[in-house]
C-alpha cells in the first residue's frame, strides 16, 4: 500500500477540533461571496473519487445547526480552540 499523505492532509495538520473556521459561498443574487463560520467537530480521511482526501465536519455558528462536511483545504482558520481572549 502507498504511504502518501491524504489529499488535504497538510491543511488538516494546521487545524484541530474546536477551531473556528470560515468558508465562502457564492450568492448569485448579490454577485459576491458570503462568508460563513463554524466550529470543527471532526477531521477524517475518506475515499472520494478513488482517492483518500481530508474531510472536516463543521457545525455552523449561524443558521442551521446541521453538521456540514468540507474538503479541509477549503476552510480558513479564524480562531484556534481555547485561544479566544488569551
Amino acid at each position: 500500500m502507498d504511504d502518501k499523505p491524504s489529499f488535504g492532509e497538510l491543511s488538516a495538520a494546521e487545524l484541530k477540533i474546536g477551531d473556528i473556521v470560515e468558508w465562502s459561498k457564492w450568492l448569485r443574487e448579490i454577485n459576491d461571496w458570503e462568508a460563513h463560520y463554524g466550529i470543527i467537530m471532526e477531521i477524517k480521511n475518506e475515499i472520494k473519487g478513488n482517492r483518500m482526501v481530508s474531510i472536516s465536519v463543521v457545525v455552523p455558528l449561524a443558521g442551521s445547526k446541521t453538521e456540514m462536511e468540507f474538503f479541509t483545504p477549503s476552510l480558513k482558520l479564524i480562531s484556534r480552540a481555547g485561544t479566544f481572549g488569551d
